[in-house]
C-alpha cells in the first residue's frame, strides 16, 4: 500500500507530464511550530537573546512505513554589534519511504528594534538552499500493477524518466516578529518569496508556492509576576494560534498551554478548513538549560485508520550569555 501511496504523492511532486495540473505539497510542517522556532518565522532567530540549540524529529503516518520522517536541527543566537541575531536551520524530509528526499539549509538575521518602553520588534531576511532528490528505480506505476498478481515490471508503458533525478533551488524568505512585556507576541512570515521551480522535468511547471504564516499569543502568568522577572511564566497558561496558508491548502491551528515548572503540558486542535486534521495532545519537561518535548497527532479525518497519526520530539539547550544578565528583553513564545 505504501508503494502505491508514494506513486500517486509522487507524480504530484514531480509534475509527470500527462498530467493534467502538477503541483507541489505544502512544506513539512511540525506540531510542535514553537519547538522549532526558526522554521516557524526567521524573525525569532535570536529573539531568545542567549544562545539555544534545538534539534526535532517527526515521524507522520507511522502506519505506511516511515512514508514521511523529518528531521531539523538549528542554532540562534543574539549579537549586539550586529543589533540583531543570526540563526542556521537544516532540514531532511524523507518522502515515500526515501522515493522523494528533501534538504534545506536556511541562514536567516533578523534586526531587533525597540518602538518604546515595553514593544520590541525584530525584522528578517532568510536565504535557503534547497535540493530534492528523486529515487526514480524505486517507483512503480499504476499500470505496473496487475489486480490479480501484483507489482509486474513488464506491464505497460514505461514512463519518461526526468530529466534529472537531483535538482537545487535557492530560496528567499522573510519575517517579523513582535513582543508587548514579553506577554503578548506575534509574527507573520512569507516564505519561498520568489516561487522557485520544483519540477523534475524541464518541460512541466511546478513551483514551489509561496507560504504565509500568522502566529500569535499570550503568556498569563498565575502567580502574578511581572513580565520582566526572570520566572515569568513558570506558573502559566498560554493560549495560543497559528494559521499558515500556501496556494491552496489552509491550516489553523488552536490551542493552550499549561506551565507549572518544570512541566508542560499542551494542547491542539488542527484544522486544514476541508476537514478537522488532528487533536494533538503534547508533555514537556524543562529544567535548567534543557527542555524535551513529545506531541502526538491523534488524526480526526478519515485517514485516521491508516495513517497512525505523527510522533513529534523536540530537543533543546540553552546557554547562559552575558547579554541576557544585561536585560536586553527576550521575545517570549511558547517552548513548543
Amino acid at each position: 500500500m505504501l508503494r502505491k501511496f508514494g506513486v500517486i504523492l509522487l507524480l504530484f511532486i514531480m509534475g509527470i507530464p500527462g498530467l493534467a495540473t502538477a503541483q507541489s505539497l505544502p512544506d513539512p510542517h511540525f506540531s510542535q511550530f514553537y519547538g522549532n522556532p526558526l522554521y516557524l518565522n526567521p524573525a525569532l532567530a535570536g529573539s531568545n537573546i542567549c544562545p539555544r540549540l534545538i534539534f526535532n524529529y517527526r515521524n507522520q503516518w507511522p502506519g505506511l512505513s516511515n512514508s514521511f520522517v523529518t528531521y531539523n536541527a538549528s542554532y540562534d543566537q543574539y549579537i549586539k554589534p550586529l543589533s540583531g541575531g543570526i540563526g542556521v536551520n537544516v532540514l531532511a524530509d524523507r518522502a515515500g519511504d526515501g522515493l522523494l528526499n528533501t534538504y534545506l539549509i536556511n541562514l536567516m538575521y533578523s534586526f531587533r528594534l525597540r518602538l518604546s518602553n515595553h514593544v520590541f520588534m525584530m525584522m528578517a531576511l532568510q536565504g535557503s538552499y534547497i535540493q530534492m532528490n528523486l529515487n526514480w528505480n524505486e517507483l512503480q506505476f499504476g499500470e505496473q500493477i496487475d489486480p490479480q498478481t501484483g507489482y509486474n515490471p513488464t506491464l505497460g508503458i514505461p514512463e519518461t524518466p526526468p530529466d534529472n533525478n537531483t535538482i537545487g533551488i535557492p530560496d528567499f524568505s522573510a519575517g517579523m516578529a513582535i513582543s508587548y512585556k514579553g506577554s503578548l507576541y506575534g509574527g507573520v512570515a512569507v516564505h519561498h518569496l520568489t516561487q522557485p521551480s520544483n519540477s523534475f522535468y524541464s518541460s512541466a511547471e511546478s513551483k514551489l508556492y509561496m507560504k504565509y504564516t500568522v502566529h500569535g499569543g499570550a503568556v498569563i502568568d498565575l502567580a502574578g509576576r511581572d513580565p520582566y522577572d526572570e520566572d515569568f511564566g513558570m506558573f502559566s497558561i498560554s493560549p495560543n494560534f497559528m494559521y499558515m496558508q500556501q496556494d491552496n491548502f489552509h491550516q489553523l491551528n488552536i490551542g493552550m498551554y499549561v506551565t507549572k515548572y518544570p512541566f508542560i503540558l499542551g494542547t491542539w486542535f488542527r484544522h486544514n478548513f476541508e476537514n478537522a486534521d488532528a487533536i494533538i495532545p503534547m508533555a514537556g519537561l524543562e529544567y535548567k538549560s534543557f527542555k524535551i518535548g513529545y506531541s502526538y497527532d491523534i488524526t480526526l479525518s478519515k485517514l485516521k485508520s491508516v495513517t497512525g497519526g505523527a510522533h513529534e520530539i523536540s530537543l533543546a539547550w540553552h546557554f547562559g550569555c552575558i547579554e541576557k544578565r544585561r536585560r536586553i528583553r527576550a521575545i517570549n513564545c511558547p517552548r513548543f
